[in-house]
């Protein structure tokens, strides 16, 4: 790097922070956590989809296409089961907890079930949310510390740092315009990197000359993910996939919030609809990225004898120092910068609304100055404990985005499953509830601790199962649930567009379909 690439970074660093103030006349409850509800579709919709192309997208899953072991364009199957989720979540899930007008998702679990199911839910998210986050910022510090050649420590500060003060200041507006720009500057990034691996490689038909046709395949059929018979199979890629998204997306406070934002029901189903449509072309754009970079690294072997063996993910990022040119450096660190500090900022943001919504205001009492005052402290809060534990994460598995994911495989699916009973299954109560997602959760870590042949991605699917049938059977075996009149399935009409339901189940069959004959496009 050198000063054109630096005075970029600058540029940019203060541009957010500018951001954060220009928002900060916010001053009241509702525009601090739901931006005064008077959200559109598109910037709600961009804004979720910024927090899913994050820096983790932009590194680890191009290495895992084009360069890691065993990876390759299978990475693809990740997307099968996302609009299927969001169909599920216009359908069933979202409506009834969107009409009740809360900040808090967990709310909804207090006035079905009890305070404890809600506390309980929260901390999980809060938790394994922080944890999940702080790994994040060690990949991007682990990144731009290749790249720009300060220490790690200083990297995580920089981050942790800016992305807290534009948030504390700004709230849920600075987060949602923020992303905006960030996911327009990301995918900048991406064409970058894309075109100028072509340029490298000679062409886009040296590309196709020379690419490992092993790696062009996307669906496995014969691959289960039992008794170690391989990962990312179609399989468990579709059905633990749906519970995942699902979860994530209508569970996950840090993504419901956004939901909760939009100024009506309409607008809501437009978000899940346009991100059930948009995920996958996004996620086909960066793949072929990884692809073609791989590719060069297969070709050229001084950039190969660069990159760590044990450390795929740095891949792009030494690709970017040595392959491109200054000015351009300063983009793509400016691009890395803005996922990184989308993903952080939305999770400051949904844990600082779980932690006052949850513990602090769950009486609805507390008065409005008091209420911004504890908002902006519990955002400062989880900023330094996110940055704290990002200097102790990153070993969890062979490419960062894999530990992300693997330790929101322990705790979705059993959270979906305890949503799904409190409003579809109407018997059961809080005791039920509670022993549901603990046995849930417990029967994940022990798949993880002492189970390594079930594919991580059955997690989802296997702790909702758990946490379902013990809910039903503690709950049929305890008191009677309290009444739950207005709270479950059979007291709302669903009117979802059938246009969208019609749209969202074409889309997955073409994705199948695209992603079956994909090699064959080579």
């Amino acid at each position: 790097m050198n000063y054109l690439d630096i005075i970029v970074i600058i540029i940019y660093i203060f541009g957010f922070l500018w951001l954060g103030k220009y928002f900060s006349s916010s001053g009241s409850a509702k525009d601090y956590f739901l931006g005064g509800k008077d959200f559109h579709w598109f910037p709600l919709s961009i804004s979720t989809a910024a927090t899913q192309l994050s820096a983790i997208s932009f590194i680890s899953a191009p290495a895992f296409v084009g360069l890691k072991a065993g990876g390759g364009m299978k990475w693809l199957t990740y997307e099968f089961a996302v609009p299927l989720a969001m169909l599920f979540l216009m359908v069933f899930l979202i409506p009834p907890m969107f009409k009740m007008g809360i900040v808090s998702v967990y709310e909804y679990l207090e006035r079905r079930y009890s305070s404890s199911t809600r506390i309980l839910l929260s901390l999980v998210f809060q938790i394994s949310r922080s944890f999940a986050t702080s790994v994040m910022i060690y990949t991007v510090a682990l990144i731009l510390t290749s790249v720009m050649d300060i220490p790690m420590s200083a990297t995580i500060i920089i981050i942790g740092v800016v992305t807290l003060i534009y948030s504390y200041q700004g709230g849920m507006k600075a987060v949602v315009y923020g992303d905006v720009i960030q996911m327009g500057i990301l995918f900048l990034g991406i064409l970058i990197c894309l075109g100028s691996g072509i340029y490298y490689l000679g062409g886009w038909e040296n590309f196709l000359i020379n690419v490992n046709e092993d790696r062009l395949t996307v669906i496995n059929f014969d691959a289960y993910g039992f008794a170690g018979d391989g990962e990312f199979g179609f399989w468990p890629m579709l059905l633990g996939g749906f519970f995942l998204y699902a979860s994530y997306y209508g569970t996950d406070q840090s993504q419901v919030q956004r939901l909760f934002s939009a100024k009506d029901l309409s607008t809501v189903r437009k978000i899940l609809l346009c991100n059930g449509l948009m995920r996958f072309p996004i996620t086909l754009v960066y793949c072929i990225m990884g692809l073609i970079i791989g590719t060069m690294v297969t070709t050229l072997p001084e950039f190969r004898e660069l990159i760590p063996v044990d450390k795929p993910d740095l891949m792009i990022p030494i690709f970017i120092r040595e392959y491109l040119p200054h000015g351009i450096i300063g983009i793509l660190m400016v691009a890395i910068f803005s996922a990184a500090m989308s993903s952080l900022s939305s999770t400051i943001n949904s844990l600082s609304a779980a932690t006052v919504e949850d513990f602090f205001n769950r009486d609805k009492k507390l008065p409005d100055e008091k209420y911004v005052r504890y908002s902006k402290y519990a955002a400062l809060f989880w900023g330094i404990v996110c940055i704290i534990l990002a200097f102790y994460t990153g070993d969890i598995a062979a490419t960062v985005i894999e530990a992300i994911n693997k330790i929101g495989s322990v705790f979705y699916g059993p959270i979906f499953a305890t949503f799904i009973a409190a409003i579809g299954i109407r018997r059961t109560n809080h005791i039920g509830a509670n022993a549901g997602l603990l046995a849930g959760v417990l029967v994940n870590v022990y798949l993880w601790l002492y189970c390594p042949e079930v594919f991580w991605f059955w997690w989802n699917a296997i702790g909702a199962a758990i946490t379902l049938v013990i809910s039903v059977v503690v709950s049929l075996l305890t008191t009677k649930p309290k009444a739950a009149d207005g709270m479950t399935i059979e007291n709302f009409t669903f009117d979802a567009d059938r246009g969208k339901v019609l749209t969202l189940l074409a889309f997955t069959a073409g994705i199948i379909l695209f992603s079956y004959f994909f090699p064959s496009l080579f």
